[in-house]
């Protein structure tokens, strides 16, 4: 059973599908995940199998697309600002919280790779939240992302301070590729990054390689990790990729370090990737299910 919806946050229409149990009687109330997807993807971009198998466990499902990216409305499109897509996850429980086949009391955010680091903010300062499963997480901070790479930050510090200026100055919004060939400048590059999103693309032709470079100062900034501890007693699942090149193993287990119980750290010898085709994809939605079934139901 899924059904389009539509739900509102800061004056702007979300679309998204809710997704309920066959078995679903009138009147009856399942535990429900609330998820999106990660840097700049929508909705349909292999998401679609995780909702499925969450379903087919018993939950109910609400997968949406935030505010200027996929199917949901807002200019300038791809604008990706952190903080706006918690308030999109938070607003998304409050409509979903409100359907007569939804327990407000049992819900869970499900999210991936950079919605990973969203699901896990949202944990942290929604109550309504009871557990959060992040799925190859960007669990850093600035503190982190700049001991990456300190030469790159400053750089990229120093190109957004003339893009910030040059807003100020004319209004222009300027943006830049997500993914690009090599030689291309882009906001994830390496051609891993590239091949897999140019993989995922055919699945989502709304989905549009590019993100505002205002964005990019607002991703440095986003801080998941520092208030962590604050999450507890919400309970928090972590599966992690041994050979992630996005986000290293090392940054996401100081972050999970950070966090208080309940807990648990899951890591495959897998790339950042892997999670969105089988076997994987069935593994660590099993490991989700696993994780929301002990805290939900």
């Amino acid at each position: 059973m899924r059904e389009d919806i539509t739900f509102e946050s800061k004056g702007l229409s979300c679309r998204g599908w809710l997704y309920l149990p066959d078995n679903v009687d009138t009147g009856q109330r399942v535990p429900t995940i609330v998820m999106a997807h990660g840097f700049s993807a929508v909705k349909e971009q292999a998401l679609p199998g995780f909702a499925k198998r969450f379903t087919e466990a018993g939950f109910g499902v609400l997968l949406f697309d935030y505010r200027y990216f996929g199917s949901s409305d807002g200019e300038p499109r791809c604008q990706l600002f952190p903080l706006e897509m918690v308030e999109d996850y938070r607003n998304a429980i409050t409509w979903v919280c409100e359907q007569p086949n939804v327990d407000a009391d049992r819900i869970g955010v499900w999210g991936t790779s950079f919605s990973g680091g969203l699901a896990a903010y949202t944990g942290t300062f929604d109550r309504r939240v009871k557990a959060v499963v992040a799925q190859v997480p960007s669990l850093t901070n600035p503190e982190f992302r700049r001991s990456m790479d300190p030469t790159r930050w400053d750089s990229g510090g120093a190109f957004l301070l003339e893009d910030r200026i040059e807003r100020y100055r004319t209004g222009s919004i300027n943006y830049i590729k997500v993914v690009a060939p090599e030689g291309e400048p882009c906001a994830l590059p390496g051609v891993e990054n590239y091949e897999a999103y140019m993989a995922l693309q055919s699945d989502a032709p709304n989905w549009r390689n590019q993100v505002t470079l205002e964005s990019l100062e607002k991703v440095r900034e986003f801080d998941p990790v520092s208030l962590i501890h604050l999450m507890a007693p919400t309970a928090m699942l972590v599966i992690a990729a041994e050979q992630d090149s996005l986000i290293p193993l090392a940054t996401v287990k100081a972050s999970y370090e950070r966090a208080l119980a309940p807990k648990e750290l899951i890591v495959h010898p897998i790339k950042h990737f892997d999670v969105y085709q089988d076997p994987w994809l069935t593994q660590v939605a099993d490991e989700a299910i696993a994780w929301f079934r002990k805290h939900l139901t």
